[in-house]
């Protein structure tokens, strides 16, 4: 799996003019799940995410978590996140799971951000999303869950 997080000061999905998900300050996580995906990555990724710590203690440095500081994450499905482009113009996905698997394990990964106790929002799986986000920083993080096994 990967996740591209951004540290934002507000952050909204919508879906046909409709807003499915609106969080304050907080995360925002574009999720991408790839075909040799388990439940392992998820908890990993999840675990990191709610961990790091990118968020400014008194003295400006980053010191604090998502858990530290209750922060809210909004969670959104983003295949595009396995685009090969390597070769030609026109992006290759044949690493990313195939739809019901990512559906899945995107859902997988809302329970444990949830069971975290941080309020989780979403967008819309396998929709044409609108994202308005407020970058804060800004503090852009990409993260992979096969990162584990290089421990």
């Amino acid at each position: 799996m990967k996740a591209l997080v951004q540290r934002v000061t507000k952050a909204s999905v919508s879906v046909a003019g409709d807003i499915t998900g609106e969080i304050s300050s907080g995360l925002v996580v574009l999720l991408g799940v790839a075909k040799e995906d388990d439940e392992a990555d998820a908890r990993y990724l999840v675990e990191k995410i709610a961990n790091l710590r990118i968020f400014a203690d008194d003295d400006n440095r980053f010191n604090r978590s998502a858990l530290d500081v209750a922060a809210d994450v909004l969670v959104v499905s983003q295949f595009t996140l396995y685009a090969d482009t390597r070769k030609g113009r026109r992006p290759d996905f044949n690493q990313a799971a195939g739809p019901e698997e990512a559906k899945r394990l995107y859902e997988y990964t809302v329970q444990l951000f949830r069971e975290t106790r941080l309020t989780v929002a979403t967008g819309t799986f396998q929709e044409h999303m609108l994202v308005s986000l407020e970058n804060d920083g800004p503090v852009t993080l990409m993260l992979d869950s096969t990162d584990r096994r290089r421990l």
